[in-house]
């Protein structure tokens, strides 16, 4: 290395230890005190110094998807679960839970039935329920809206086509399909 290249990485080396010094000693100077009301009062804002989090915005409406089945395709629909559900799910008959619950028979089944498998308690507050066609619209369209708290990490199918085509697969998973509605 020349002479010239190693003054240019010691200088940045000192700047860094420089500035990681500077910030240890500033928070071992300045310790913060939170206030109890604010300096500046903003005109609509609650009063008081802990300010609620705005109301998060109501959910769009989920399109029924009872219309959508009658031409819904299963095909399709096995397609689109292979690519996004199949890594945690398994669809055959006495299949095994994986991180997530086997689907054969889901289709009029309760919620969290599933032996041997940990729902979360969002899931099995609802045991109570079966999975209908519309309850398996709402779920496939926001999991997490449908059951805060739930733990499947997956956002949603947010086409209502493409929901209907993988609740028509889901029905076929099953020795005697539930009827369309």
């Amino acid at each position: 290395m020349s002479m010239e290249l190693n003054k240019m990485l010691a200088a940045i080396l000192t700047a860094g230890i420089v500035f990681m010094v500077t910030g240890i000693i500033g928070d071992a100077l300045v310790h913060p005190k939170r206030l109890e009301r604010s300096v500046l009062e903003i005109a609509g804002a609650p009063a008081g110094g802990d300010a609620a989090a705005p109301a998060a915005p109501a959910a769009p409406a989920i399109e029924p998807i009872g219309p959508l089945l009658a031409s819904a395709n299963p095909q399709n629909g096995q397609a689109i679960a292979q690519r996004q559900c199949a890594s945690c799910h398994s669809f055959n008959q006495g299949g095994r839970n994986g991180v997530g619950p086997n689907l054969w028979g889901i289709v009029g089944a309760p919620h969290a039935h599933a032996e041997g498998f940990q729902y979360s308690a969002a899931l099995v507050g609802m045991r109570d329920r079966p999975w209908d066609y519309e309850e398996l619209n709402q779920f496939l369209a926001a999991p997490r809206a449908y059951a805060p708290g739930t733990r499947m990490a997956f956002n949603g199918i947010a086409s209502a086509a493409q929901r209907a085509d993988v609740i028509a697969f889901l029905r076929s998973l099953a020795a005697e399909p539930k009827p369309l509605p």
